[in-house]
């Protein structure tokens, strides 16, 4: 997800709702061909066949980039989208995950493009011009978030230490998993998308990340038949009555939302997020991105609860 405006916020939540359940050339549990950095070319990853190891390849996916570069095949990386911003030596260019433009694409020379999102009919596009594409769509689960850093590193050749980036990723969330203390009452939150108060339930990806750390999601029953995709709007009476234990802020960087702006909001005073200091400021890249610094988020929430006494 890119960085938001208050103007947009809505509408880009929509679409990010469609987002899952979106469906293209995209990954698949079909099992892919191919295997590690020593393996011979070609492989084939679902509908995408590489004759040859991509060396120019190019990311329109904050979070493949992120992948990308977290499997090894960062120096096979020639052009990111303008809001891929992690790792900092990603070679960031003026190309738009939002508004794919084929042409500029293709003038690059590319023999991979990655993307999440199969705007303008890109894909398409760019299969016409014999660019192969491999699509990396917003997640639900951990698992899809390793099958796409699997497969990615199949068709990059750096299958292998695909392989360990997701055991390495899958042994640390057990491990913060194991630290969480056990309750009998579990802790509640508030996880903020946006100040106009958007937030994700526990079906989205997001919210599966806070489940793993033992914590209930106060927004689960305003969207219980899932009309929202996940991404309801509550009301402040709402999450005042809720009275979260922790709010958890993903609008840092987009909206100047910090622990001193909620503190400050009419009738948040009396929250017990609010007495207890327990508001938690996020990355916001992070929180909205499935590679692999999710553990870095899950570490932030269950560092969260360890200061809450029993």
């Amino acid at each position: 997800m890119f960085r938001r405006t208050p103007k947009v916020f809505a509408a880009a939540l929509a679409v990010a709702a469609l987002t899952l359940g979106a469906c293209a050339e995209k990954t698949t549990d079909a099992p892919a061909t191919g295997g590690g950095s020593d393996t011979s070319f070609p492989v084939t990853v679902g509908s995408v066949t590489l004759e040859e190891r991509p060396q120019k390849i190019i990311s329109l996916s904050p979070s493949a980039t992120e992948m990308l570069f977290a499997v090894g095949a960062g120096p096979q990386v020639v052009a990111v989208d303008d809001q891929s911003n992690y790792p900092a030596d990603a070679p960031k260019s003026d190309l738009s995950g939002y508004q794919p433009n084929a042409e500029a694409i293709a003038a690059k020379d590319p023999d991979l493009v990655v993307l999440s999102d199969d705007r303008n009919k890109i894909v398409d596009q760019l299969t016409t011009l014999k660019i192969p594409v491999y699509q990396t769509p917003a997640v639900q689960t951990l698992d899809e978030s390793y099958r796409q850093m699997t497969e990615l590193g199949i068709l990059t050749g750096n299958a292998t230490e695909a392989a360990d980036v997701v055991q390495r990723m899958k042994d640390d969330i057990a491990k913060l998993v194991s630290e969480v203390p056990q309750r009998a009452q579990p802790l509640t939150y508030f996880h903020e998308l946006g100040p106009e108060l958007y937030t994700a339930t526990s079906k989205t990806f997001i919210g599966s990340i806070y489940s793993l750390a033992g914590l209930e999601n106060i927004a689960d029953p305003a969207d219980a038949d899932g009309k929202n995709g996940g991404y309801p709007q509550l009301s402040q009476e709402v999450i005042v009555d809720a009275d979260p234990d922790f709010i958890f802020l993903s609008d840092v960087k987009c909206c100047a939302q910090n622990a001193a702006t909620v503190k400050a909001r009419s009738g948040w005073s009396a929250l017990t997020a609010v007495r207890q200091n327990q508001i938690v400021e996020l990355d916001d890249d992070i929180a909205s991105r499935w590679g692999p610094r999710v553990v870095d988020l899950l570490r932030t929430i269950v560092d969260a609860i360890a200061k809450v006494s029993q």
